[in-house]
């Protein structure tokens, strides 16, 4: 349930283990009907993804585009430099592709179809749930049901509680929108307006569009009016505000699927499995945006599942394997992830009392606070950010990061055209990819990792079987 990325790519990683599987993957919006711009990854879920199927790989990669460098401004002229490069894909043809390579593997693929109670998972085939002993029931005719339909899982809403859900809701507005300007680097763009900060992340989603994600406190959200204005007028007022950064461009919105201001919600759940029922992506577990990490674990849970049934051979035991190394490998990302978003939710206070008379905040120490804002660090990396300033080692750093790119792509069998030499050009722009705050973007590689490692006990078992 749920034709997203953590569903599609379950049911392709399943799918590979196991021609004889029969696996439908039902989503009740119509194809291409998906929302958001783009969605960032780096190295590590490539290295996964060509591991797990290269077909689909190498569509996703040729479909990305490379960021490198992070700029974050907090007024005019006012730019803090970080290194690093990351991946960036549109969601639209992040999903083309896994559905595509879904059908051409023989897997049933349904669009526009609502599944909204277990009167509708039975019509399916389902039988039972939690406490259910096979002798109490005919035998289902689905070995297995995915929830993969997103935070607000209508699957997980079925169950009357039994999956344990608890959510907790940010305070801070925030809002995905695009913009016609192409940033070749991941931008952070903080604007201090009469009402109040307000400020984007945005990183390239494709060749002529890049992702704009707006957030400011909910004071500065009501005083600019936007709780009662919506659409070209919104649109006018941050395109305004951002002038400078976008470079005149401004922001647009999908006409298809109009964005709304939202909350961020961290979802969590006491088991992520009742009966024969399970949650993936989202549906089990969020974690807020500004670590960047949502997509790559989705597409990680899916992979994990697929190989701990194959493993096991029955549904039960991988069950509860992917419940509980899932849940110990995610706890503390979404601590950090708690961390993070709290950050943010007190930022006007900070770039407040960080202002220097009339120029307002140190971008370099302002950006440095951002950072570090999930934990401590070493001494050293202080002075390593403030080297980073100079733009002799920033150019050092980037033929570094490209030579390690070049490195880590021919390791994993990316094709020749798509990546650049150790010390040549960077990928083209129709070629390349995205990234989010190196220190947090860093941090969630390494914690991505960490999850698949967990629900496997060593990384060579996310193979090709």
């Amino acid at each position: 349930m749920g034709g997203g990325p953590a569903g599609l790519y379950f049911a392709i990683s399943a799918k590979r283990r196991d021609a004889g599987h029969e696996i439908t993957v039902i989503d009740r919006d119509p194809p291409g009907a998906t929302y958001g711009w783009g969605v960032v990854y780096w190295d590590n879920l490539l290295d996964v993804l060509f591991r797990n199927d290269p077909v689909s790989a190498r569509e996703i990669r040729a479909a990305s585009t490379l960021w490198q460098e992070q700029d974050i401004s907090v007024g005019p002229g006012r730019v803090a430099h970080f290194a690093g490069y990351g991946f960036s894909v549109q969601r639209s043809a992040l999903l083309d592709i896994l559905t595509r390579r879904a059908i051409e593997l023989g897997i049933r693929v349904e669009h526009g179809r609502d599944i909204t109670d277990l009167a509708d998972l039975a019509a399916l085939g389902w039988r039972g749930g939690a406490g259910t002993r096979p002798e109490d029931e005919p035998r289902s005719t689905l070995d297995l049901v995915v929830g993969a339909d997103g935070a607000n899982s209508r699957v997980r809403s079925m169950f009357d509680g039994q999956f344990g859900t608890s959510t907790d809701v940010g305070a801070n507005q925030y809002i995905w929108l695009g913009t016609r300007r192409h940033f070749d680097r991941f931008t952070f763009a903080f604007e201090r307006t009469p009402s109040g900060w307000v400020w984007f992340h945005a990183y390239p989603s494709g060749a002529d569009v890049s992702t704009c994600i707006v957030e400011c406190s909910p004071q500065t959200w009501e005083r600019l009016g936007f709780a009662i204005s919506s659409g070209p007028e919104m649109l006018r007022t941050l395109s305004d505000i951002f002038a400078v950064p976008l470079a005149g461009h401004g922001l647009t919105d999908n006409p298809r699927r109009p964005a709304r201001w939202q909350r961020f919600t961290q979802v969590r759940n006491r088991t992520w499995s009742v009966g024969n029922t399970v949650l993936l992506g989202d549906a089990a577990h969020t974690t807020h945006f500004t670590l960047g990490s949502g997509t790559t674990l989705a597409m990680i849970d899916g992979v994990m599942l697929a190989q701990m049934l194959h493993e096991h051979g029955e549904v039960a035991p991988a069950l509860a394997q992917f419940d509980h190394e899932g849940h110990a490998a995610l706890e503390p990302l979404q601590a950090r992830a708690r961390t993070s978003m709290s950050w943010f939710e007190r930022v006007d206070a900070l770039l407040d009392r960080e202002a220097v008379g009339a120029t307002g905040a140190d971008p370099v120490e302002f950006a440095y606070a951002m950072a570090t804002r999930q934990s401590d660090q070493p001494p050293w990396s202080y002075q390593a950010h403030r080297a980073m300033q100079v733009p002799a080692l920033r150019r050092a750093r980037r033929a570094l990061d490209t030579s390690m790119r070049w490195y880590l792509a021919r390791r994993r069998g990316e094709p020749a055209r798509l990546t650049a030499g150790p010390f040549g050009p960077a990928a083209t722009r129709a070629d390349s990819a995205t990234r989010a705050d190196s220190a947090t973007r860093a941090d969630s590689d390494t914690r991505a990792e960490a999850h698949a490692a967990a629900h496997t006990n060593n990384d060579a078992q996310v193979r090709v079987p």
